[in-house]
């Protein structure tokens, strides 16, 4: 006689909601907008900042992106806040998503 097994679950992270804030002349990558609400999708693994970068640049970015990414991680001159706090106290892309977090991502890198 065989048994039958329960099926295969797999749990999935739920959907997580964030602010995600630009400034400093960031902005002007996202179309100019400062402030998104956005909803990530639900996924096999909880949400860390290194895919959230990889989120933002297929979902959000405009134009040129070698002006905010460089490889896995934000160009340097981009200063990030992870709710009020600079992400290398966080564990920058190691940074486990938390629903309702704000991201701040701050150009400061100016013409004149």
């Amino acid at each position: 006689m065989s048994r039958l097994l329960p099926p295969y679950r797999v749990n999935m992270a739920a959907p997580i909601a964030l602010h995600l804030e630009f400034g400093g002349g960031a902005e002007l990558l996202f179309g100019g907008v400062k402030d998104h609400q956005v909803t990530l999708p639900s996924q096999s693994q909880p949400w860390d900042m290194k895919q959230l970068l990889a989120w933002i640049r297929a979902n959000m970015l405009k134009e040129r992106p070698e002006l905010f990414v460089q490889g896995d991680t934000v160009r340097p001159g981009i200063l990030v806040l992870i709710n009020d706090a600079d992400w290398e106290l966080m564990g920058e892309l190691t940074y486990a998503l938390q629903d309702q977090d704000n991201v701040v991502f701050i150009s400061t890198l100016h013409g004149g």
